[in-house]
């Protein structure tokens, strides 16, 4: 059966005028029908695919970076559209996690390719989040990492901005619940996450997959910052669980809850505060993968 597949591109991103038109000549020589989404002031993707479900459409294509992915993924779950991505953001984590190349044209060979496979989805406060959600340290960088920066630097700007903050963060004590067990903590950031990569690269956990039924917490509970630097290796390989002052473990369900609000950061936005109540969605939406993941 032809593939008749609503158009999504985020003009915007870093890569959004990059290999475009290639990409979708992919997939229109593979047989696809394509329809572009115009957009509208204010509209969010998910918006855009709540609004033309009813059009027969097969599948969703989402043009742009994890910021465009987390904006879609309510309304994906809703409609359970498969979804393919062409990777047109600075630091494309959720197509790293799921092995598809930063290249649009070859990411449009995998969905040309029709196979897919369900992946799993971190949910905090009832919105949805790919790949990971944090408080404390992360959810400050996504704060202070203006879009423009991220556009002009790119993976850099994520570096720059840490740079800028470093000397400025400091332990906050938070309420961590899981399994039946309440903890008190001190951490300059408590992250969860669902899929493998995040922040342009950092690994959740060195094995962690969008599709392996856990969520994967971990607490940086370092006394100063430049153990930050001495922990920053192992945090790129996934590995920082194995240290004395970081707290990790995979669970399905927890709770953070701290003295004053804080924003959580949900795939690089800023979308719910503390206290934040975190639990998987297993196999909630069907992504277009390579044949070897």
């Amino acid at each position: 059966m032809a593939e008749h597949a609503l158009l999504i591109v985020n003009r915007q991103a870093r890569n959004g005028g990059a290999a475009i038109d290639a990409a979708l000549d992919v997939l229109r020589q593979a047989g696809w029908q394509l329809t572009e989404h115009g957009g509208e002031p204010g509209q969010t993707a998910a918006d855009a695919i709540r609004a033309r479900a009813g059009e027969g459409f097969t599948a969703v294509i989402l043009g742009g970076g994890d910021g465009t992915l987390n904006a879609a993924a309510p309304a994906l779950m809703e409609t359970r559209l498969p979804f393919g991505i062409l990777p047109l953001g600075t630091a494309n984590d959720l197509a790293r996690s799921l092995e598809i190349p930063p290249d649009p044209v070859a990411a449009a060979r995998i969905i040309a390719g029709g196979v897919t496979r369900p992946i799993d989805l971190g949910e905090v406060n009832g919105h949805p989040f790919f790949n990971v959600a944090s408080i404390g340290f992360s959810a400050q960088l996504a704060a202070d990492l203006g879009r423009e920066e991220k556009k002009r630097w790119g993976k850099l700007g994520y570096a720059l901005a840490a740079f800028r903050l470093l000397r400025r963060v400091r332990p906050f004590t938070a309420w961590l619940a899981h399994d039946g067990t309440v903890e008190r903590i001190r951490t300059i950031q408590v992250s969860v996450g669902n899929g493998r990569h995040y922040g342009g690269g950092m690994t959740v956990q060195s094995d962690a997959r969008p599709d392996d039924g856990k969520l994967d917490l971990y607490s940086l509970e370092l006394d100063h910052w430049w153990r930050l630097l001495a922990l920053l290796p192992a945090l790129r390989r996934g590995t920082h669980g194995q240290w004395k002052d970081v707290r990790a473990f995979p669970t399905t369900a927890c709770e953070v809850r701290t003295r004053r609000k804080m924003p959580v950061n949900t795939d690089g936005e800023i979308n719910t505060h503390t206290p934040a109540r975190f639990r998987l969605l297993p196999k909630a939406v069907e992504v277009f993968v390579g044949t070897g993941f």
